[in-house]
């Protein structure tokens, strides 16, 4: 059989009525009636074959794309001057500066930029995952994601960082990793210009503008941006932590905090500040210790004044204005105002210190109380007080130690107005009125008798 394509034009003067007096033809395999139809898509034929490389194609058009030598690109954006070896990458890449995404989902009204992209996407709707382990039988939506997950068996990372020697398992992931080292950030939000290190981080932040959070937990009304953060905030409620370590035993509501949580064992703190050389497990605890050396404070509250880092700082905080405690504990019931102060209660039911002073053998319930408790040993006392020289072991004695200088006293006890410097100290206080009170009450009935 002939496997070519069926191509008549009629014999004229121009270009042009030859293209309106081109005929279609039916497949003989297909329903489809169209200009040019290369029967051999439907015989597996590859009848262009590379002279370099000896690969074959069933389209001489693809033939040519791939005859593109490394580095030849015949395409050119006008836009950011970007080359593509073909007409279609450009076209592709055109719509990342115009913002036109013309390919819908019929079924939740999402628009994409490519067509494959919107095969792939409607997969969620349909539940196909079409890409199969061979190892362990867990099924992928894209081709990629199974190439990556593969790599889990293998335990291959074949990519290696000349900065730092980090390891990794895919090209996109080292790419990403090298730009921690470089500082490039080229996805740029077009409302307000801040840049990221990722497309995904991008559209995360896209979404500060729009104000959409369309993922609302049944259980306690909030609402989430994204249904990742969805599924680890109902973890909250359900108890689940499906990652756990294969060092202590410690189990995770994600991955991420897990793989942040494994840097305890390796020592890995890949975050190191340029100002003072300390380093840090997470990039986030970078950016907060440098607010250390620029005495930045960019998050007030609105209640008291007060100043913070952070905005998870700033929200924690306005929880003792508030008095919303969102994380209860299940077996006594006491409620909390951040999960990792929960997580640390839940230990005095279960009696577990899994953090050991390799000194003295002493244990404690967190990592924070034993890396205090070791600058006993050391002697250790790296917070200074700006104001007059005085160090300490840890942030918080030096946090109260400041309201000395300040005159603050946040802590006030309802019954006689006395304020205090820290909490512990009004509840001591409390305790002691509660006596005298009591003393009191015990006298006045025995003068009634």
């Amino acid at each position: 059989m002939f496997y070519g394509k069926w191509h008549c034009v009629s014999q004229t003067r121009t270009p042009r009525v030859a293209l309106t007096s081109q005929k279609t033809h039916p497949c003989e395999m297909c329903p489809k009636t169209v200009l040019i139809h290369p029967q051999r898509w439907h015989h597996g034929v590859k009848s262009y074959v590379c002279s370099e490389c000896a690969k074959s194609y069933s389209c001489s058009s693809v033939s040519i794309t791939h005859r593109v030598q490394p580095g030849e690109r015949f395409y050119k954006c006008r836009g950011c001057g970007k080359s593509f070896p073909s007409m279609s990458a450009l076209c592709y890449h055109r719509r990342s500066h115009t913002g036109e995404r013309p390919f819908e989902c019929s079924d939740c009204g999402k628009c994409f930029t490519a067509r494959s992209v919107l095969h792939s996407h409607q997969r969620v709707h349909t539940g196909e995952k079409p890409y199969e382990c061979n190892e362990c039988g867990k099924s992928f939506l894209r081709r990629n994601s199974l190439n990556v997950h593969i790599k889990v068996h293998s335990s291959e990372r074949p990519y290696k960082c000349n900065e730092c020697g980090k390891s990794l398992k895919c090209k996109s992931a080292f790419i990403k990793h090298q730009r921690i080292h470089t500082g490039e950030r080229p996805f740029e939000c077009r409302e307000c210009g801040k840049s990221f290190l990722r497309k995904n981080t991008l559209n995360v932040h896209i979404k500060v503008h729009s104000g959409e959070r369309p993922y609302k937990c049944n259980e306690c009304g909030k609402s989430f941006k994204f249904k990742s953060t969805f599924i680890k905030h109902q973890r909250i409620h359900t108890g689940e932590r499906p990652y756990e370590c294969n060092e202590c035993g410690k189990s995770f509501i994600s991955r991420t905090d897990l793989r942040y949580h494994q840097r305890i064992h390796t020592g890995e703190r890949p975050y190191e500040c340029s100002e003072c050389g300390k380093s840090f497990v997470r990039q986030n605890i970078l950016k907060v210790h440098r607010k250390v050396h620029s005495g930045e404070r960019p998050y007030k509250c609105n209640e008291c004044g007060k100043s913070l880092k952070c905005k998870s700082s700033l929200i924690k905080h306005q929880r003792i204005h508030t008095g919303e405690r969102p994380y209860e504990c299940s077996e006594c019931g006491k409620s909390f105002i951040t999960s990792s102060v929960l997580h640390s209660h839940q230990r005095v039911h279960t009696g577990e210190r899994p953090y050991e002073c390799s000194e003295c053998g002493k244990t404690f319930t967190t990592s924070s109380v034993l890396r205090d408790h070791q600058r006993l040993h050391t002697g250790e006392r790296p917070y200074e007080c700006s104001k007059c020289g005085k160090t300490f072991t840890t942030s918080s004695a030096l946090h109260y130690h400041h309201r000395v200088h300040t005159g603050e006293r946040p802590y006030e006890c309802s019954e006689c107005g006395k304020s205090f410097v820290r909490r512990n100290s009004l509840s001591v206080h409390l305790k002691s009125l509660w006596v005298i009170l009591r003393t009191e009450c015990l006298c006045s009935l025995k003068l009634i008798c």
